[in-house]
């Protein structure tokens, strides 16, 4: 038996089943690649219209939520490429004084400000393996490259992350 739900193409109550199991981890998806809670919430509602539009089209040859997910990351990617001249003039403010030891105390916040500079598919990337759990094929199947790709992607995402964090590759 699959790990996975089944949900059927082209039936209505699938897709609902589908929006309510899956909503939370595409809107959280969204919102690490946007950091914008108002902007992520517009996107993640574009997610679905989109997906329901091509519902009876898709073909459940990998889980639904991947394909939701690469939906997702496509409307993200294409939000942000949107708004990037709007952003470049917003300043790199942090609201949070740094502690005694040069890290602030909000690191949460921290880490979404960094997943924010980095590339939309890289920050995807970030978020589908370390906070989804998704493993390579899920990831591929989610932003629509083969699976050999991903673990080359993911260092990569991995070292710019680090990078926009300021951590040694030691730690």
């Amino acid at each position: 038996m699959s790990e996975y739900p089944t949900y059927r193409p082209r039936v209505r109550e699938d897709f609902d089943r589908l929006y309510r199991d899956s909503y939370r981890r595409i809107l959280f998806t969204v919102t690490a690649v946007l950091r914008d809670a108002g902007a992520a919430e517009e996107c993640t509602q574009e997610v679905f219209v989109r997906a329901y539009r091509a519902w009876g089209r898709w073909k459940p040859d990998a889980p639904a939520e991947a394909w939701l997910h690469r939906i997702a990351v496509n409307v993200a990617v294409s939000y942000r490429r949107r708004q990037r001249l709007r952003w470049v003039a917003l300043p790199l403010s942090r609201s949070e004084p740094a502690s005694s030891n040069g890290y602030h105390a909000d690191a949460t916040g921290e880490l979404i400000w960094a997943l924010r500079r980095l590339p939309a598919k890289s920050a995807a990337l970030i978020v589908l393996r370390h906070h989804h759990g998704y493993t390579n094929r899920e990831i591929a199947a989610a932003l629509g490259v083969p699976e050999s790709t991903v673990s080359s992607r993911l260092a990569v995402a991995t070292r710019q992350l680090r990078a926009e964090l300021d951590w040694d590759t030691d730690r």
